[in-house]
C-alpha cells in the first residue's frame, strides 16, 4: 500500500470525535435499558389482582424478547466502532514508523468484523472484539 499519506493528528482528532460518540451512545443504550424496564412495568398485565410482584404481562414479556432479540445488535455496533478505532490508532503508529505493510495488515485485522459474546452465550473475542 504505497503512497499512503496519513496525518496522524488528523486520525487522532476523528477518532477522538468517535470515542466521543460511543460515549455517548453508551449513555443512551444504558437510558434505554432503563426505559424499556420501566415501560415493561408501567404497560402492567391483563391478570386480576395478585398478591406480590406484578406477574409480566403480554407488553412487558415482548419488550423483554425486544431486548434480548436486538442485544447482539447494540453490542455489535460498540465493537464495530471500538476496532474500527483501534486499527486506525495501531495502523497511524506503524506508518508513522515507516512500516507501511505492518500499517496495511492493522487496516485489515481493523476490517474483519468483531466477534461478540452475549452474557450467557458462549465464548467469542468479548463485546470489545479484536
Amino acid at each position: 500500500m504505497t503512497g499512503w499519506d496519513i496525518s496522524p493528528s488528523g486520525v487522532e482528532f476523528v477518532t477522538s470525535l468517535v470515542q466521543d460518540a460511543m460515549d455517548d451512545v453508551a449513555k443512551d443504550v444504558k437510558a434505554y435499558g432503563t426505559d424499556v424496564e420501566s415501560a415493561a412495568v408501567a404497560a402492567g398485565t391483563i391478570s386480576g389482582p395478585y398478591r406480590g410482584a406484578a406477574p409480566t404481562g403480554p407488553i412487558g414479556a415482548a419488550l423483554a424478547l425486544f431486548v434480548e432479540r436486538t442485544a447482539g445488535d447494540v453490542l455489535f455496533l460498540r465493537a464495530r466502532a471500538a476496532k474500527s478505532v483501534n486499527g486506525a490508532h495501531e495502523a497511524t503508529a506503524h506508518y508513522v514508523l515507516g512500516d507501511e505493510e505492518m500499517a496495511a495488515r492493522a487496516q485489515r485485522r481493523a476490517l474483519a468484523a468483531p466477534k461478540i459474546d452475549l452474557p450467557g452465550k458462549g465464548e467469542g473475542e468479548g463485546e470489545g472484539g479484536k
